[in-house]
């Protein structure tokens, strides 16, 4: 073993290596070698760059593996880079271009049997306007009945024979549901009895009590209404409303009795039935409206010429008129204006002398209007469903009706519908109904003025437009937004009351809140595009004169609800025309959220505008920081969340469960009289600060029915110490304390209710009722009709799925709407701490004041109890232990 390989210890060290000197050497002669690599590499690399191309030494990070997206495609082509994983794979890169489209609208003007030119030239002349609604109750042929005047004036427009044409639900939704939502204009051009040509502007309005606020919108723009009554079902829960809110609105009343054609084919009735039913409907409008108007002139009656039958089903429509004037025109040599007046009532014609009486010649004599109206129309129905192949034919060349062979081959409901149109022709006694007893603009304009300008006619401007003046200054009055095809923009739907307004012209818009002394709700704006509204096209137009309708486009964005629009200078005297007053009141509200929280943005975007979209709708913050919606009932609100969702912010929104608006009220008077001092000590002044210490009560809208009386003040000689920092928690705390103090009750609202149904159902709707608190008050069978109706009040909280439950218990035979018609006590002491609530377990009478209370402050995150020791102070709780008064409330 060679021991210098090992050390003294026996590790092994190895050989012995070269010395440090030897190292160094050997390291210089490397490093002068590579010096002159590097030098050799200096003189070539100019060479090598251009003789080998690509063979230099690139960094791992600016290699370059791929062309750019511009060599390849060019720089003219835009070119996005999408990183991995930060879309699924179900979604595009580059999504396809989507067409929003709500609304069923014509591509291009469709033919008219008048000229385009004619009806703007009617526009100038305000004596041959007539602005009519169109209003009744749910499915009494509103809309079928704008779809006769469609046809009539629309040649190539015809109804298709399967189903309703519903011209005027232009919503792919109104025709889903089977219902109108929106009011829809119409403008059309329409002959009288002796032809002559009226402009009229007409709005078709929904018939559910859940959309009456579109019916206020009509209203206040039209002249006069025409209502609407199912023969068969007569007078209903809308039909009243209606008569008070056209009444309330001081315009002329007529009345169309619509789907005659039900007393012969459906109901069956006789002639003279059929004649006692259609009286008995007159004389209950007169009856409501003798009940709501204070004008004993204003009285309805088919002599007058003011009611008038139509089936839009066949397309009927007559007045006592019109139909005289078609025995005038067959029989000639008769006088069909003096025929007219002894078609209705009891008058008698005697066939021996020829001449009218009041008393029946004999026994079987019937009346006129039976005799010459409904016993004719009673055989033609029969000819054409009854015996169609042999005497129909024959009866009809007696009629002098004619049709192809290929016409009488038709079912029965259009054969029907052609014979009934040839025979009773166009619908002028429509027309004759309307020019007579609806004024024109000009006529019509002082009384409309002087109801809803809040400037009075005593004025230069309110003269222009008492006059309907179309040289004076503008002023129109917008109380509908109608929303674009794709939901992006609104259009401002009005009626011009003075001077003319134009395409591109500057205007100043006025909000509901403008007013002379604060002007800060009002813009300037510049008028886009006008257009004249036909339901599913739009005329174009360069001017709108005074007394018509217009749509306008570029004015949306300051108006939420209703608007003035004026000149924007050298009519600073200008007012606004007032709100619209709804007759119903919106008590059921419901909280939305956006399930993406980053998308609130996009759901208060869709709230402003789907606030502009209902008349009546309500949005709010809640102190809860709830977003919340007010609406008049489950149908109204269902509408509005399909538009917000769909239509306005295309986003997914939680919907919680529906509430009702409670209020508060007290029973008795305060046991004691409440005091409090200001937080400063010092007295104040009941004069000065009056609007200081009215403004929180009156301001906290859930107070009803309550008084508070101000006894006692003392007054502060500085004015420093008696202002509104002082006085306002100094007042509420008082008031809260007295209105504690007074045995304080819950208040809930109540819809009336009523519902149609057959006689063997009439009991499950009272087992039904009765399950949600509700009480019927009357329960009567309809006239000349199997069905019954039930009038009913319900509790609005109780009332959420109560048509449904109701259709389950009569197998689909009972129909009902409701709407909102008082405030009632709640059973029950709210402040009662001895009643517990047990969850999930239905609450008896007692308790429900107790339940409402404690849940509804615990959705808004107060306490469950009420304390009112933060409302007294430290003085007020002495005098309590002065006086041993005992509190039965949590202090």
């Amino acid at each position: 073993m060679d021991t210098d390989l090992y050390d003294e210890f026996g590790n092994y060290i190895g050989p012995e290596l070269d010395s440090d000197e030897d190292d160094d050497e050997l390291g210089r002669e490397t490093k002068d070698l590579d010096e002159m690599d590097d030098d050799d590499d200096d003189d070539d690399v100019g060479d090598h760059d251009e003789d080998h191309p690509g063979m230099e030494v690139v960094l791992h990070e600016d290699k370059k593996y791929y062309p750019t997206a511009e060599e390849v495609y060019g720089p003219e082509v835009e070119t996005i880079v999408q990183e991995e994983d930060t879309q699924p794979l179900t979604e595009p890169i580059i999504k396809p271009v989507k067409t929003k489209k709500f609304t069923l609208m014509e591509q291009t003007l469709p033919v008219t049997v008048y000229e385009m030119d004619f009806l703007a030239d009617l526009m100038d002349n305000s004596e041959l306007i007539r602005n009519v609604t169109l209003c009744g109750h749910l499915h009494h042929g509103k809309t079928c009945f704008v779809d006769c005047l469609i046809e009539q004036t629309h040649p190539e427009i015809r109804k298709r024979y399967d189903q309703d044409l519903c011209y005027t639900d232009i919503l792919f939704t109104e025709q889903e549901r089977g219902v109108g939502i929106k009011s829809t204009p119409v403008t059309v051009v329409l002959p009288d009895t002796k032809g002559k040509s009226y402009l009229f502007n007409i709005m078709d309005t929904p018939g559910h009590v859940n959309f009456s606020d579109e019916v206020t919108a009509g209203l206040r723009i039209s002249d006069g209404v025409v209502l609407f009554i199912d023969a068969a079902e007569g007078v209903m829960l809308n039909t009243e409303r209606l008569i008070k809110h056209a009444v309330q609105e001081r315009l002329a009343v007529t009345v169309c009795i619509n789907k005659i054609d039900r007393l012969i084919l459906e109901l069956k009735l006789p002639p003279t039935d059929a004649y006692y039913k259609l009286r008995h409907i007159v004389d209950e409008v007169n009856g409501l409206i003798s009940m709501y108007s204070t004008d004993e002139n204003l009285i309805l009656s088919p002599l007058l010429g003011n009611v008038c039958f139509s089936s839009s089903q066949y397309s009927i429509c007559f007045t006592l008129g019109s139909f005289a004037k078609i025995y005038a025109d067959t029989f000639g040599d008769i006088n069909y204006q003096e025929f007219a007046k002894r078609l209705w009532g009891d008058i008698y014609f005697n066939p021996k002398t020829r001449k009218f009486t009041k008393k029946a010649p004999t026994s079987s004599s019937q009346r006129s209007f039976v005799e010459f109206i409904l016993e004719p129309l009673y055989k033609i129905l029969a000819q054409v469903v009854g015996d169609v192949d042999t005497s129909l034919p024959r009866t009809l060349d007696e009629l002098g009706i004619h049709l192809t062979k290929e016409e009488l081959k038709l079912n029965i409901r259009p054969l029907l519908r052609l014979v009934c149109k040839k025979f009773f022709g166009e619908f002028t006694g429509f027309v004759d109904m309307c020019v007579q007893h609806i004024p024109s603009p000009k006529v019509g304009a002082k009384p409309k003025i002087e109801h809803t300008y809040t400037g009075g006619v005593d004025s230069d401007l309110g003269e222009a437009m008492s006059d309907c003046d179309p040289d004076g200054p503008l002023m129109c009055h917008t109380t509908k937004m109608y929303s674009t095809d794709d939901g992006v923009q609104f259009h401002a739907f009005g009626r011009v009351l003075s001077g003319t307004i134009h395409a591109g012209q500057p205007v100043k818009v006025l909000g509901e809140n403008y007013t002379l002394e604060d002007e800060e709700d009002s813009q300037i704006c510049t008028v886009g595009r006008l257009w004249i509204s036909v339901a599913r096209y739009h005329i174009e137009v360069n001017r709108v004169p005074a007394g018509n309708w217009v749509l306008i486009e570029g004015v949306d964005q300051p108006i939420v609800k209703t608007a003035t629009i004026t000149e924007p200078r050298g009519n600073e005297e200008a007012q606004i025309f007032r709100p619209l007053k709804f007759n119903t009141t919106s008590v059921i509200k419901i909280a939305v959220e956006p399930v993406n929280p980053s998308e609130l943005p996009k759901m208060l975007d869709g709230l402003r505008k789907v606030n502009k979209s209902y008349p009546s709708l309500t949005t709010k913050v809640e102190e809860s920081g709830e977003h919340v919606i007010l609406g008049t009932g489950e149908l109204y609100l269902d509408c509005v969340m399909h538009d917000l969702r769909k239509m306005y912010s295309e986003i997914d929104i939680k919907v919680a469960d529906p509430v009702v608006t409670f209020c508060e009220t007290v029973v008795e008077t305060s046991s004691l009289k409440c005091f409090a001092e200001t937080p400063n000590k010092k007295p104040v002044d009941m004069h000065q600060n009056r609007s200081s210490v009215i403004n929180p009560p009156i301001s906290f809208p859930v107070i009803r029915n309550v008084k508070f009386k101000i006894l006692d003040a003392v007054v502060a000689q500085e004015p420093l110490h008696r202002g509104g920092g002082q006085i306002i928690p100094t007042a509420r705390r008082v008031v809260y304390s007295a209105f504690l103090m007074a045995t304080p009750r819950l208040m809930e609202p109540y819809y009336f209710v009523e519902v149609q149904a057959p006689a063997d159902c009439v009991s499950a709707v009272y087992t039904v009722l009765a399950r949600r608190r509700g009480h019927v008050t009357q329960d009567a069978p309809i006239p000349g009709s199997p069905l019954y109706t039930i009038k009913a009040f319900i509790p609005a909280i109780d009332s959420f799925g109560f048509e449904t439950d109701l259709r389950t218990h009569t197998q689909g035979q009972a129909f009902s709407l409701s709407v909102f018609h008082h405030w009632q006590i709640v059973p029950g002491d709210p402040l009662d701490k001895s009643i517990v609530i047990r969850p999930l377990e239905p609450q008896p009478a007692p308790h429900l004041a107790r339940e409402f209370m404690i849940k509804t402050r615990r959705r808004k995150g107060l306490s469950e109890d009420v304390s009112i020791s933060k409302f007294f102070d430290d003085p007020m709780l002495l005098e309590l232990a002065k006086q041993d008064v005992v509190l039965n409330y949590p202090m």
